[in-house]
């Protein structure tokens, strides 16, 4: 039996009226938590339960693929990276790079990241005293985009950060577009297809020089960053290290994938704050009495679980990639209904994290879902903000981890405000955004710190 749900043309009409995210909640409310809609050939399913999460990503994951959903990312913008490889490649590259983004490894970053935070501090300082209107989700982007440049490449490397970032977002763009407007081919020569090659070849350049560069060094001078890393990392069997071509791509992958996530967790850490005043006030007294307004290090992290919870529940709430594809390549059995081959099946960490019978009030901002007990109650597939099973982000940790410190650092020093009759219009396109973007006053929590320098 084929699962319910609505023609490719009203399904169309829905989106242009309501946005693809709202409509979609209208349908799994409508339909329940499988349904199809037929487009084209390749039928779109969608599976809103844990268990369904659990049967894609784990039990009989060998039936799932990221395939032809996949190749507008691989042909625009990650190449061979480890997002949508597949096969051989994707497991060998897999095992290369997962030393890579331990907590162990991760945790060896936290400097470089704090300095970025102390940085941003001193420019909200400046931005505070002035009492202007800020856009976050822009400083936010600013910051997570300098870390993971200065983590991949080191600190000594002058890279435009700015133009570095502005071209990856054409390049997202690009693809995101490609999925759903109709587009000529690259090789024809429109305004949006040589300004998307011209960013392409700005960062391949960019990269390809760097990578040369590291290449004309002595080995032992090299510097501790990601791409050192990547250098390094040898195939177990064979021996061999990447090439130039993967070098590259997991370079940008890794900057694709390394800050939009925690950019946009940010970004909405701050909303959900400023929008929930107890919680707010707790995680400043956790902050006020375990830092006292000093740095903090990476074991205070460990003194500071309030603070991760505050986390987690923005990414239950506001998962930056509130939804995610897996191809089968095999027919299957979804909650009671046929799956055929070819099928795309789309899993949904933004209505799986707020399905009724999962969590209670789901709506509700609420970081005490995170205690321990009953995070260990919870059905393990009620949550995947970073999808789940083999192919879970391999930066779920540096994600987590960057978050909560810069949370940490930023928060016991600022309470930005929401601006007076605000609120978000939630879109997606292709990740979770606000149209209307979030401006905020930055509020400072101790002025007499500042004045005191």
């Amino acid at each position: 039996m084929r699962p319910p749900g609505p023609g490719l043309l009203s399904f169309g009409l829905g989106v242009y009226q309501h946005g693809f995210l709202q409509h979609v909640g209208t349908l799994w409310r409508e339909y329940g938590d499988v349904f199809q809609i037929q487009a084209g050939r390749q039928p779109l399913v969608f599976a809103m339960h844990p268990d369904a999460v659990a049967q894609v990503t784990v039990a009989n994951r060998k039936n799932y693929d990221k395939v032809a959903s996949y190749d507008g990312v691989r042909d625009y913008i990650t190449g061979k990276g480890l997002v949508a490889s597949t096969g051989e490649l994707w497991r060998r590259q897999r095992k290369l790079m997962a030393p890579l983004f331990t907590p162990a490894s991760v945790g060896t970053y936290a400097e470089r990241m704090i300095v970025d935070a102390e940085r941003l501090g001193e420019r909200w300082d400046e931005l505070a005293a002035e009492g202007e209107v800020v856009e976050v989700a822009e400083e936010m982007t600013r910051v997570t985009a300098a870390i993971i440049l200065q983590v991949m490449f080191g600190s000594g490397v002058e890279l435009p950060i700015d133009r570095v970032r502005e071209a990856v977002e054409v390049m997202i763009g690009y693809s995101t577009r490609r999925r759903v407007v109709p587009t000529p081919p690259l090789w024809v020569p429109t305004p949006r297809n040589r300004h998307y090659v011209e960013m392409r070849e700005f960062v391949h350049g960019a990269i390809a020089d760097l990578v040369a560069t590291r290449r004309a060094e002595d080995p032992e001078a090299w510097p501790d960053d990601l791409l050192t890393r990547l250098m390094q990392a040898r195939d177990d069997e064979t021996g061999e290290a990447m090439d130039e071509e993967l070098l590259r791509d997991e370079s940008l992958t890794i900057f694709f994938a390394g800050h939009e996530t925690t950019a946009r967790t940010m970004t909405f850490a701050w909303y959900a704050l400023a929008h929930n005043p107890e919680a707010e006030a707790k995680l400043h007294d956790e902050l006020d009495r375990v830092l006292g307004g000093r740095v903090p290090t990476v074991d205070d992290l460990r003194r500071l679980p309030y603070t991760l919870q505050v986390v987690k529940e923005v990414l239950r709430l506001y998962p930056a990639a509130p939804f995610y594809v897996r191809d089968a390549v095999g027919p299957d059995q979804i909650g009671g209904f046929d799956i055929p081959e070819g099928a795309a099946v789309m899993l949904s960490p933004y209505y799986t994290h707020r399905h009724p019978d999962f969590w209670e009030e789901p709506e509700r901002f609420d970081p005490d879902r995170w205690t321990p007990e009953r995070e260990a109650a919870r059905h393990k597939h009620a949550y995947h903000p970073f999808a789940a099973g083999a192919r879970i982000c391999i930066g779920n940790h540096f994600s987590l981890f960057e978050t909560h410190l810069l949370l940490a650092v930023l928060a016991q020093r600022f309470a930005p405000r929401l601006v007076a009759g605000y609120e978000p219009e939630w879109e997606m396109q292709g990740v979770l955004g606000m149209a209307n973007g979030l401006p905020m006053t930055i509020t400072r929590r101790f002025p007499e710190r500042v004045a005191a320098k």
